[in-house]
């Protein structure tokens, strides 16, 4: 990608490179714990909370042509099990390794007399900035990748009822009698007969004798 605007190295995830040097092969390790950011994973899925301690492990390697960044971000993912609807969290671990350039520097290392920064090749790549360079886009794609797009509370979840709603975890043997559609008809004609059978009982005429008389009226 094209350069930035100027980068702030008071935020937490721009790294400072002048101490590691342009000298090729010179290593720098670094461990730092981090705010996570807005919106820091699958939005409505699952991700880790904004302001949640993120810790890093990164190794800073001087190269020919700008610095290789590789780390390892863990934290505490929170979301929303797909099956049971039910609050879950889990542990994030993320691996990832990312090539940050020298503006006047080509991808074999070359020095560029006047770099073009609105090239088309340097669309895809990321730049150091004044000695600094912003370590968000990756970790943002790392974490992405890392966290499951459907997560569950248990691998053997069996979700929710789809008749009530229920679920299934805390009653095992929930479940609904089936009824036939077929004979949906004769249970409703069954249920009239027995309203009939009451009225008879409670000392009322029959549906058909209160008719009858009803016609001879």
């Amino acid at each position: 990608m094209a350069l930035n605007a100027r980068l702030d190295h008071r935020k937490p995830l721009v790294f400072d490179t002048h101490e590691l040097g342009r000298r090729p092969g010179a290593l720098q390790r670094l461990t730092r714990t981090v705010d996570a950011p807005k919106d820091f994973g699958v939005q409505g899925v699952i991700g880790v909370p904004e302001g949640a301690p993120v810790k890093l492990e990164l190794r800073l390697e001087s190269v020919m042509e700008g610095v290789l960044v590789t780390g390892t971000a863990g934290a505490q993912a929170k979301g929303e099990c797909v099956r049971c609807l039910e609050p879950l969290e889990l542990a994030l671990e993320a691996d990832f390794q990312e090539m940050f350039s020298y503006p006047d520097a080509d991808e074999r290392g070359r020095v560029i007399a006047e770099p073009d920064t609105d090239a088309e090749d340097d669309e895809d790549r990321l730049f150091i900035e004044d000695g600094l360079f912003d370590l968000e886009p990756v970790l943002r794609d790392a974490v992405v990748l890392a966290l499951p797009m459907q997560p569950v509370c248990q691998d053997d979840c069996p979700g929710l009822c789809s008749e009530c709603g229920a679920r299934l975890a805390d009653d095992p043997d929930h479940h609904h009698d089936a009824v036939d559609i077929r004979w949906a008809a004769l249970q409703g004609l069954a249920d009239t007969m027995k309203d009939g059978e009451k009225d008879e009982m409670s000392g009322g005429a029959p549906r058909s004798a209160r008719a009858d008389e009803k016609q001879e009226k």
